[in-house]
């Protein structure tokens, strides 16, 4: 580190319970600079404030003893939580997984005991620095373990995951996430091959998201919980939360019918009577002009309460809201936690029925494509905004906001989806034995197949690509964008074959994994370079007098060629160019190229 660097980012080092915290930076970043570029907050004070305990309480969390300034690496929480461990017969630690570099992935149960006791589980840090969860966490378990509030724990188990992307947490740097007020320094958004891990459930490319899927698998929670931070606009609001498309355009409707009628009114009146201005997640049409409205769209299982959805898990996604300050932020967090317990508790059996009854449902079409809706679905007809100006900026060369930290109220209408695209689900999926990594992932999710042990000769369904196009890569793949066209093939498919039945608890899953309309396919995700490439090729003086006979023999290939000769004159004169376009409309030209593999059984 150069010394200019130590000198912006170093300071003294003080301890808590016997570990060594940083002190938070003193100076600005840059020359001129200053402390903070955000705008003003807004004065804020309420019950929860009461959570925070005395300097001199000798379970004191980190973050608390440093006045929220800061967040503690992950030695520090591991060394806090193992010495809870010790204090309290409640409280017990294990690994899950290890992440891409090596670290340990630890999660806290804490429980009292007894057989079959439902799980709910929490999750912080899975962008690492939205990181509010593990400091309301570790406040929310101590008090559990010793301070009197152990009978959150009579009727459920809690399940707590401090820090789910650990090695973007250990990158920590003021740079991270600037528009967070606070903590000083933050974890960065990606893992350590930058894969945005609230982006990987679906195609599971990380170590960490393979590990989460299979603790999902495991424990079965009840509730799940995702902790985070939003972007976007300033507003009033400070705790915000919301469920897979927004409980609106969510598959599995009885859970989502709970987390709407249950969780959301119980958690807001937790959160409105400790002192915190709570809404559903307000996700801006444009950031620019927020009065242009809320988005409310579906979800594919990409995202962690996408996923939950597919599953039939009822998924909570926390969105702090950015520009509170980091003591407020944790302290609703906490609240939320603690007010999601205790409903869990309340309503674990109605919630196992929820569950139940989505998991036997057998949804028929599944939307893949959809488009804002021409009017709003609703009005949000006094939301609690904040005013902005716009200035001329130097740097942008455009009108950029300045907010001005005044409360306005401003009616929002709220933007909903129109289907696009449905598609219609097969009887079942078939799989070629070579694709590995495609079985390897259904195996992982949970996904139930059959491997044929004799060739079967069937008439199946089989997309082939149309135009597709490579994407911008994005966590660590390739994404792929294509038209499709569909056919009938009968083909004899060999003994290693897998079949997938939709009929099972994850069909759904299964369709947004393998039909190749999905967003979430793994066909979009890029899974299948090989059918890219182009078939081998021959000597012109071999594919010229194919391509003559296939003219000659295809009227109206023929006229098609014709009129792209006359309308571009670059193709007219370029042999090699006219060969390829004949040569790839040869039927059967190759058993791989633009052929999905996948094959559906109508």
């Amino acid at each position: 580190m150069s010394k200019t660097m130590t000198r912006l980012l170093g300071a003294a080092a003080f301890c808590v319970a016997g570990t060594a915290i940083a002190q938070p930076p003193t100076e600005a970043p840059l020359p001129g600079l200053p402390a903070s570029v955000l705008p003003p907050t807004l004065p804020w004070s309420g019950a929860s404030e009461k959570l925070v305990v005395g300097k001199d309480d000798p379970w004191i969390t980190p973050a608390e003893q440093a006045g929220f300034s800061i967040t503690p690496r992950y030695a520090e929480v591991t060394a806090w939580l193992k010495r809870l461990d010790a204090a309290s017969p409640l409280i017990s630690l294990e690994t899950f997984g290890r992440t891409g570099e090596g670290r340990d992935m630890l999660l806290v149960r804490a429980s009292k005991g007894g057989p079959g006791k439902p799980v709910v589980l929490v999750q912080a840090g899975i962008h690492a620095g939205e990181i509010d969860g593990k400091d309301a966490g570790l406040m929310l378990l101590r008090d559990i373990a010793l301070r009197g509030k152990d009978s959150l724990l009579d009727k459920v188990d809690l399940v707590f995951v401090p820090v789910y992307n650990i090695d973007g947490h250990e990158k920590m740097s003021r740079w991270n996430f600037p528009a967070l007020r606070g903590p000083a320094e933050k974890g960065y958004v990606g893992n350590s091959r930058n894969i945005n891990l609230n982006r990987d459930y679906a195609k599971a490319d990380a170590p960490e998201s393979r590990a989460m899927i299979g603790l999902l698998r495991r424990l079965d929670p009840i509730l799940y919980v995702d902790c985070h931070v939003s972007d976007g606009f300033d507003m009033q609001y400070d705790i915000t939360f919301t469920y897979a498309g927004w409980g609106r355009y969510a598959y599995h409707r009885a859970t989502a019918d709970w987390l709407q009628g249950r969780f959301g009114p119980s958690v807001t009146a937790a959160l409105e009577k400790a002192g915190h201005v709570p809404t559903i997640y307000p996700s801006p049409i444009d950031t620019r002009e927020p009065t242009k409205g809320i988005r409310q769209a579906p979800e594919g299982p990409r995202y962690s309460t996408g996923y939950g959805d597919f599953i039939g898990v009822p998924t909570v996604l926390v969105e702090n809201h950015m520009m509170k300050p980091y003591r407020q932020r944790v302290l609703g967090t906490y609240v939320l936690l603690e007010a999601a317990l205790k409903l869990a508790g309340q309503d674990a059996g109605a919630i196992a029925q929820a569950k139940a009854s989505d998991r036997a449902s057998r949804p028929a079409e599944m939307l893949t494509r959809w488009k804002p809706a021409a009017q709003p679905i609703g009005w949000v007809e006094r939301f609690k905004g904040i005013a902005f100006d716009t200035y001329v900026s130097p740097a942008s060369g455009r009108r950029e906001q300045k907010w001005l930290g005044r409360p306005v109220d401003w009616r929002m209408p709220i933007i909903g989806q129109e289907p696009v695209e449905t598609v219609r689900l097969p009887r079942a999926w078939w799989i070629p034995a070579g694709q590995a990594e495609v079985i390897d992932r259904l195996t992982l999710h949970g996904i139930r197949y059959e491997v044929l042990d004799a060739p079967r000769t069937l008439t199946l369904d089989r997309a082939r690509l149309v135009d597709p196009q490579s994407m911008p890569v994005r966590d660590a793949r390739i994404p792929l964008d294509t038209k499709l066209r569909h056919e009938a093939v009968t083909e004899t498919l060999p003994v290693g074959t897998v079949r997938v039945q939709a009929d099972q608890p994850l069909g759904l899953l299964a369709a947004a994994l393998l039909e190749p309309e999905s967003q979430d396919s793994f066909l979009a995700w890029g899974f299948f370079p090989e059918i890219l490439a182009a078939p081998s090729g021959a000597e012109d003086f071999v594919r010229a007098p194919i391509a003559e006979a296939l003219l000659a023999a295809d009227a109206q290939l023929r006229a098609e060629f014709e009129a792209k000769l006359a309308a571009d004159a670059t193709f007219a004169a370029d042999g090699d160019a006219r060969l390829d376009w004949l040569s790839a409309r040869l039927p059967d030209r190759s058993p791989y190229h633009h052929l999905y593999p996948v094959l559906r059984e109508n």
